[in-house]
């Protein structure tokens, strides 16, 4: 989430200390950073963290998950900034920690 919202902030945001993401589920600097990139934010990895860059471009592309609940509620959140077109591949994997969060989004982003 923090890397996600790194792209909106002003200057850089680094990252580092990390490294245990790289061991989870899956490694998750690795799958932030692309993803980051994909919907074209400014974003590099880092042996234990990552940069990433702001700006206030949209952004725009579709998001890959792998079925990572933490990554799709992340990007979710990003693509409810204003201007931003972003797709999450699999938005169902969210169910397996917060089944509510896209309708809940979806009031947030109304209100």
């Amino acid at each position: 989430m923090l890397a996600c919202l790194a792209t909106r902030a002003e200057g850089e945001t680094v990252i580092t200390g990390a490294g245990e993401l790289r061991v989870k589920e899956s490694d998750r600097i690795a799958a932030v950073v692309a993803n980051l990139r994909a919907i074209g934010a400014d974003a590099d990895e880092l042996s234990d963290g990552m940069r990433v860059r702001g700006s206030d471009k949209p952004l725009q592309g579709r998001v890959v998950t792998d079925g990572d609940h933490r990554l799709a509620m992340a990007f979710g959140v990003l693509s409810a900034a204003h201007g931003n077109a972003i797709e999450v591949d699999d938005r169902d994997c969210v169910a397996v920690s917060y089944p509510g969060f896209w309708d809940d989004l979806a009031r947030s982003h109304s209100a």
